[in-house]
């Protein structure tokens, strides 16, 4: 946490990389969503394990696009 409020000035360096972090966990999120949906309800071991890890990635970057978003 900043001690004062000129430590917490962001550089335009840091917001593009912050803005191309945002943008690239939401594309992340977005494709994670989309073969989630494709699997629908899995019938085979393979799909179900495929339906497990997809959700457990969105529930990770979901955490990292929060944590980018409040480092602001």
């Amino acid at each position: 946490m900043p001690r004062y409020p000129e430590d917490s000035i962001e550089t335009p360096e840091e917001r593009a990389r912050r803005r191309l972090r945002v943008a690239k966990s939401q594309a992340d999120l977005a494709y994670f969503q989309a073969r989630l949906t494709l699997l629908g309800e899995p019938t085979t071991l393979n799909q179900a394990a495929q339906h497990r890890t997809f959700k457990r990635l969105m529930k990770v970057v979901g955490h990292r696009l929060v944590n980018v978003r409040q480092s602001r």
